[in-house]
C-alpha cells in the first residue's frame, strides 16, 4: 500500500502569496511534515495535535471549528499552504485580514452573520477547551452572559445577528481586542 503525499506547489510562491520569507516557510514545512508526514492533517489528526495545548479541557470542538477555518476548500483536510495562508494571516495580516478570518470562524455556517446560536456555540467550546481549571469558576450561565455582552456591543442595528462590517467595526472600537490582535505579530 503507498500512501500518497502532497507537496506544496513551491516555496516562492507561498512566498508571494504570504507574509513569510523563504526561510521562514522551510522551517514551518519542516515541522508541519514532522506533525503531518503525508503533507495533508484530516480533522482527526488536527484535533488530536490541538489537544495537546489544552491538556485540562476538552478541545475537541473548538478544534473542529477552527479546522473548518483552516480548511477553506472545505474538503475535510488542511494542506501546508491552507495551514500557512491562515498563519500568515493570523500572525503578520493587517487588522482587517485577521477580523475578517476570525469573523469566518465565529461564523459557523458560512452564511456571513453571526447569529447568537452560532456564538453561543462557539463561546462554549472555548469554556469547554480551556477546562475545569479556568479561573475564577465559572458559573454555570457564563456562556450566555458573555454572548449577551457580545451582541449589546456588535449588533449595532440590533437585528439578532452580527455581519461582517458590524463585527470589524465594534472590534476597532474595542481597545482590548486590538491589543489582543498584536498579541502574536512577533512569534517567528
Amino acid at each position: 500500500m503507498t500512501t500518497v503525499c502532497h507537496r506544496p506547489e513551491g516555496l516562492e510562491q507561498l512566498e508571494a502569496q504570504t507574509n513569510f520569507t523563504k526561510r521562514e516557510l522551510q522551517v514551518l514545512y519542516r515541522g508541519f511534515k514532522n506533525e503531518c508526514p503525508s503533507g495533508v492533517v484530516n480533522e482527526e489528526t488536527f484535533k488530536q495535535i490541538y489537544a495537546q495545548f489544552f491538556p485540562h479541557g476538552d478541545a475537541s470542538t473548538y478544534a473542529h471549528y477552527l479546522f473548518n477555518a483552516f480548511d477553506t476548500a472545505q474538503n475535510g483536510s488542511v494542506k501546508f499552504e491552507d495551514f500557512v495562508m491562515a498563519l500568515s494571516i493570523l500572525l503578520r495580516g493587517t487588522v482587517h485580514e485577521k477580523l475578517r478570518w476570525t469573523f469566518n470562524l465565529y461564523d459557523i455556517n458560512k452564511d456571513g452573520y453571526i447569529n447568537k446560536e452560532e456564538m453561543m456555540d462557539i463561546v462554549k467550546a472555548i469554556y469547554d477547551m480551556m477546562g475545569k481549571y479556568t479561573y475564577p469558576v465559572l458559573k454555570e450561565d457564563a456562556p450566555r452572559q458573555h454572548v449577551e455582552v457580545f451582541f449589546q456591543k456588535m449588533d449595532k442595528n440590533k437585528d439578532g445577528v452580527v455581519t461582517l462590517d458590524e463585527f470589524i467595526e465594534s472590534c476597532q472600537e474595542d481597545d482590548n481586542i486590538m491589543r489582543s490582535l498584536q498579541l502574536f505579530e512577533n512569534v517567528m
